[in-house]
């Protein structure tokens, strides 16, 4: 393997580990991609990065407990399109990944235009709603 691609590997794997440690958004996640609740902070990036219209993609999350808070029981991964009133076509199916890392598979935008992705956290004492708009083209 090329030094480029040994180093592009190391990154991917290490971005959980990393961003558990300072709560953080792992270098390797695009910019703007962290959203707060009052117990929790979580930073995302889409598999592929660029989401495109009627092909499914995936969601990987790091969920980061604030304060006193505990780590997050389990994440739900869900879009919207507020201006529709509607969602998507299909649900994603979360797997966690251990530490408050976690894995939605099966997402799909089956049209153009904004997005809203909304991630609900069960936490120890209650359920917090996060919500992030994106536009697909």
């Amino acid at each position: 393997m090329t030094e480029r691609l040994v180093r592009a590997v190391a990154l991917a794997l290490s971005w959980p580990a990393a961003a558990w440690a300072a709560c953080e958004v792992p270098a390797t996640f695009p910019a703007g991609s962290r959203v707060e609740s009052q117990d929790y902070a979580l930073g995302y990036r889409t598999v592929p990065p660029k989401i495109e219209i009627g092909k499914h993609f995936s969601v990987e999350a790091v969920v980061c407990p604030k304060g006193n808070a505990a780590l997050p029981k389990s994440l739900a991964v869900d879009a919207q399109m507020p201006e529709h009133r509607h969602g998507m076509n299909y649900r994603a199916r979360v797997s966690s990944q251990g530490e408050g890392r976690y894995r939605a598979d099966g997402l799909l935008f089956h049209m153009p235009g904004r997005w809203r992705f909304v991630f609900e956290v069960e936490g120890a004492a209650r359920r917090e709603r996060l919500t992030k708009d994106v536009v697909v083209e």
